[in-house]
């Protein structure tokens, strides 16, 4: 795993320990993927955080990237994101822009961003969980943080941007 993914993880615990969040550290096998992950941590994926990287092209000249925070149940409503930013195309990132971006490895991106060109948006059925899990810049270890410590915490932008996950998903 590249260095910069631990630097992200201390960066992480360093920023919940300063401000006094309860939190969680789960250890467990290596993954990234959401159902695999949430089963190894014994919760329904309703209550992970899916983050995706997307690039955002507001117009010609103007490329935004956007770290979407969604229920590990949901996917990232891409239309919802385009009338969002106003924008003319939404799409994912390319792994390495995501990787730059997001200072992690693909499966193990945080619902926070500590980039000033990665954009935070979080679904609000994100914040409303009491429980909120996610892989922790590390594929074998996750965090647990309430969804109301999360938003005072990473201060996302709120706004409805999951869909119901489709049949082939």
């Amino acid at each position: 795993m590249p260095e910069h993914a631990y630097d992200t993880y201390d960066h992480l615990i360093s920023l919940l320990d300063s401000s006094s969040i309860d939190h969680r550290l789960i250890d467990h096998e290596p993954e990234g993927a959401t159902e695999a992950v949430c089963a190894l941590r014994g919760h329904p994926a309703s209550e992970a955080a899916k983050c995706i990287v997307l690039r955002v092209k507001v117009d010609r000249r103007t490329t935004r990237h956007v770290l979407a925070v969604v229920p590990g149940d949901r996917r990232v409503d891409l239309d919802a994101v385009r009338a969002l930013f106003a924008a003319r195309y939404v799409g994912f990132s390319d792994p390495q822009t995501a990787e730059r971006l997001a200072r992690a490895v693909p499966g193990t991106v945080l619902p926070f961003s500590f980039d000033p060109d990665l954009e935070l948006v979080a679904d609000p059925d994100v914040v409303a969980q009491p429980k909120l899990y996610f892989n922790a810049a590390r594929l074998d270890r996750s965090l647990r943080i309430s969804g109301a410590d999360y938003e005072r915490l990473a201060k996302p932008r709120v706004e409805r941007i999951a869909a119901p996950a489709s049949a082939s998903e």
